[in-house]
């Protein structure tokens, strides 16, 4: 009895010792020196001239015995590679101008090269961060962010989105730049098209490969370039990047932007988190068409926020940021399986009266997605319908519903489905029942206008109940065992006085099975998190530090007990604490 009481009290040292000790021995399980031991080089001293050519002037290999400052734009380009050894630091320099703000861009036909592990991920975050668990989660916007560009597939016409926007530019068919960037650098394209004057990006390759993002960790990035523009850099940007490109065990925290957003490419993503952001968690754009698989996503505190938002939507998808007045054909079509995304419970629409929505699906986007878990957000699922009136010209309304509007071609019907997934406490008084407490509402927005006019909703249809319950197998819950959806947050420490649980106490069925096709893994429960199994995150990885995952602190490896193997998780710990 006096043995399981001293394990049970060391249990609750280790893990109220937890962020002190991950952070700081970041990378020892590699053989990397302690984080606060390391020496300091500005990456600008790596590139061709720091002020006119700012691209990487060889390949570079960032090994982890060093912090590597990212004082500035950094590019690498076609034909070079960068390589980052597991346990790396990448610390971004705070500017006083967001369009000067420090970010790693990967050009189209360059790689990077950062394949972490569970013990050892690699790192982003700012030089304000002494990684001793004392910098706050509110703390959003300090550096850029990772950018990489591709040559796969998008939607960019120059007649349909071009010639400008503020945020978003398209160069020619194909061709585009991205948020917080200029067209006068070519550096900053993505896409490819006839009028790219470099023979090898004048056509899409949907296999493009820009390497490898393996147990990789953005912290505390995000430039706001200009405020309501639509103009910022996220945490993780993926512009046309292909499905050759390796992507999985990433996660974005204290964002001041998206998490992750896709804007066009085929490239595929697993396991991957986005927490306590100011915007979006997952953000599809510009005729996305990847898989995404084990998604897990928890709003910001809407009292402890950073810069602009009180974060917005779990999953925003889009296809034609222009909405253009002339046909695109390639729409956004993500498939999506096993996701948990968890809002803050902010009711107070957004000032286009559409979020924050679990869901919110808006101009020419079709998709899938499936065996998900949604709690805490004003409502679950949000399906614009701006201009069903054209016939060749379809919103998430027209390609959800199985009964289109006469104007709709048969081929855009029922091309997005929300099928086999839980929202939980979803809808105006957190309630259910009445078409004012849906959580599936139908904006309508005025055609043409940027930004969009107040939306009016319309209440849905008995046929579209019909079909989101009884043919998709939706399900609408006040609560679900095991899920706590409910914020305590301590802004000045980042303590979790009351940590989220976002794995439910057994698993949720699912008639649904993802298919075995060499990506998806063919599991058959709802939700990101298989109940029998706990967590997938990294032990140090930001989101387990700050213990989003476990209610009871002692429960180490998130099986929802505490038992040998927690044990084993902390002896681990105390042998390297006593090195």
């Amino acid at each position: 009895m006096m043995k399981t009481r001293l394990l049970v009290a060391a249990l609750f040292c280790a893990a109220a010792a937890t962020t002190t000790f991950a952070q700081n021995n970041l990378g020892q399980d590699c053989g990397c020196p302690a984080v606060s031991a390391r020496t300091s080089v500005n990456m600008s001293t790596l590139v061709v001239n720091a002020t006119t050519d700012p691209e990487l002037s060889a390949d570079v290999h960032l090994t982890c015995d060093k912090i590597w400052v990212l004082d500035q734009k950094v590019y690498v380009p076609k034909g070079k590679t960068i390589t980052i050894d597991p346990g790396t630091v990448i610390k971004g320099l705070p500017t006083a101008d967001p369009a000067l703000a420090a970010t790693l861009i990967v050009e189209r036909g360059g790689k990077i090269m950062a394949d972490g592990t569970k013990d050892c991920p690699i790192v982003f975050t700012t030089t304000e961060d002494p990684m001793d668990g004392s910098y706050s989660l509110t703390n959003v916007s300090k550096f850029g962010g990772l950018v990489i560009c591709g040559i796969a597939t998008n939607n960019l016409t120059f007649a349909g989105n071009g010639p400008s926007k503020p945020g978003l530019c398209v160069v020619g068919d194909g061709i585009g730049y991205l948020e917080g960037f200029t067209s006068a650098n070519a550096f900053n394209h993505f896409g490819a098209g006839p009028a790219d004057p470099d023979p090898s990006f004048q056509a899409f390759n949907d296999n493009d490969n820009s390497g490898i993002l393996r147990y990789v960790s953005v912290r505390h990035s995000g430039a706001i370039i200009a405020a309501g523009s639509g103009n910022e850099i996220n945490g993780i940007t993926l512009a046309s990047v292909g499905r050759g490109t390796t992507i999985e065990h990433v996660e974005v925290v204290a964002g001041g932007d998206d998490g992750m957003e896709f804007f066009g490419g085929t490239v595929n993503v697993k396991y991957a988190s986005a927490i306590f952001g100011d915007d979006d968690m997952f953000d599809t754009d510009l005729g996305y068409t990847g898989k995404l698989q084990f998604l897990f996503g928890i709003a910001a505190d809407s009292l402890n926020t950073g810069n602009l938002h009180t974060a917005d939507n779990g999953f925003e998808a889009d296809a034609d940021d222009q909405k253009a007045a002339t046909a695109i054909s390639n729409h956004s079509h993500a498939v999506i399986y096993n996701a948990t995304i968890i809002g803050n419970g902010h009711v107070v629409p957004t000032a286009d009266n559409t979020g924050p929505a679990a869901i919110m699906a808006k101009e020419l986007v079709g998709g899938e997605i499936y065996n998900s878990v949604f709690a805490n957000f004003r409502s679950g699922l949000h399906l614009s319908r701006a201009r069903s009136t054209a016939a060749d010209l379809g919103d998430a309304y027209d390609q959800w519903t199985s009964n289109p509007d006469p104007a709709m071609t048969k081929a855009q019907a029922h091309t997005f489905i929300v099928k086999n997934n839980t929202f939980v406490n979803c809808g105006a008084k957190n309630t259910f029942g009445t078409t004012s407490k849906y959580p599936i509402t139908k904006g309508i927005m005025a055609s043409g206008k940027n930004p969009p006019v107040m939306q009016q909703f319309t209440p849905p249809s008995a046929a579209d109940t019909a079909q989101f319950f009884t043919t998709d197998g939706n399900v609408a819950v006040v609560s679900l065992l095991g899920i706590d959806g409910k914020m305590g947050f301590n802004a000045t420490n980042s303590v979790m006085t009351d940590p989220f649980h976002a794995i439910p106490t057994v698993n949720l069925p699912s008639s649904i099975t993802p298919p075995s096709d060499g990506f998806f893994s063919t599991v058959k429960f709802r939700g990101a998190f298989d109940a029998s199994k706990g967590s997938w995150l990294s032990d140090w990885a930001q989101g387990q530090v700050q213990t989003l995952q476990n209610s009871n602190p002692t429960d180490l490896n998130g099986d929802g007990v505490t038992d040998v193997a927690d044990l084993n998780i902390l002896l681990a710990r105390l042998y390297f604490l006593d090195k």
